[in-house]
């Protein structure tokens, strides 16, 4: 594989505050990696650092093997793009003439785009399906929208490697996994090198190819996504007080005090949901438990100290338990 980026022992944070320690990390092409962590231990910071919008501590950050503080800006521009999360507000621009903006590295002083400059732009906004954005004003689209188009802008510039800063923030779910599917796409079969830091965890985990995991204090692990699972990583950088992740499930847990037992049997949907909801009744699930559920696929019954009530919903049952 071919590496677009890597450090050498880098030294990341600010003056009287050093973040992380010793870093030798390496993006290769084509892959798509996201950097996932707790809040307050450094992502941002470490991003700035990897795009050169802020110095590091010591160390150094190689870009296609060359120091990217000595890379000068417009050859800077065309090897990498940012996508941030700040809500950008270009005006009455179109769609169309923002992405064109991502060309700016090529047109000279003179800003005219060439002919092969609009090929660009066009494959840019269809590579992020965002066709029927290209005439509209930027301003009067969604927020899934308006990152699409971002993505597209960053596109145009044609760089070795995209890094995009909490671009998924401020959508919803469908427009979060549209979003990434994207991203993997364009990794995957446009051979681009895409780094984003996210707090997607469960998407992260479905579509990465690798995971940079950097905890407070400064700890960092990299590997596939399973791998970190496994060796119990993915868990200890999330671990605190009354949230787990379930390497079983791939979901984080509530751990909190219980104030009962009750036995859930059945099988499929219905028993694994009634579990759930259980459990977020604050009661412990346990085979032995006097207090029994039987979950089928469309009734409930509560069986305790000889008594026995029939249900027609998860929420029937769980107000007879409360």
């Amino acid at each position: 594989m071919t590496t677009i980026l890597e450090t050498r022992a880098l030294k990341i944070g600010y003056p009287g505050n050093t973040i992380a320690v010793d870093l030798n990390l390496s993006l290769n092409q084509g892959q798509l990696v996201c950097l996932l962590g707790p809040n307050g231990a450094g992502k941002s910071t470490l991003m700035r650092t990897l795009c050169a919008m802020q110095r590091p501590l010591d160390g150094r950050v190689l870009l296609n093997g060359a120091d990217i503080h000595k890379i000068a800006s417009g050859d800077l521009a065309r090897m990498l793009s940012v996508v941030l999360t700040e809500r950008l507000n270009p005006g009455l621009l179109s769609s169309y003439e923002l992405v064109s903006l991502g060309r700016y590295p090529y047109t000279g002083w003179s800003g005219k785009l060439s002919a092969n400059d609009h090929r660009v732009i066009r494959e840019s906004i269809e590579l992020v399906g965002a066709q029927d954005l290209a005439h509209r004003t930027f301003g009067e689209m969604s927020d899934g929208e308006k990152q699409k188009v971002m993505v597209a802008r960053a596109l145009a510039q044609q760089p070795k490697l995209m890094i995009l800063d909490e671009v998924t923030a401020f959508l919803d779910l469908p427009r979060r996994v549209d979003i990434m599917r994207i991203l993997r796409r364009l990794a995957h079969e446009q051979g681009c090198t895409i780094l984003l830091s996210t707090h997607d965890l469960d998407l992260a985990l479905r579509t990465a190819d690798r995971l940079w995991l950097l905890a407070k204090g400064g700890a960092f692990t990299a590997g596939a996504p399973e791998d970190l699972v496994l060796a119990g990583a993915f868990a200890d950088a999330f671990r605190s007080e009354g949230v787990e992740f379930d390497s079983h499930s791939g979901h984080f847990e509530l751990h909190e005090r219980t104030s009962g037992v009750v036995a859930v049997r059945g099988d499929g949907l219905a028993a694994e949901w009634t579990r759930r909801a259980v459990e977020r009744l604050g009661l412990r699930v346990a085979a032995d438990a006097d207090t029994v559920i039987e979950a089928g696929p469309s009734s409930w019954s509560i069986v305790r100290q000889g008594r026995r009530s029939d249900h027609a919903s998860i929420e029937s049952a769980m107000g007879e338990l409360r």
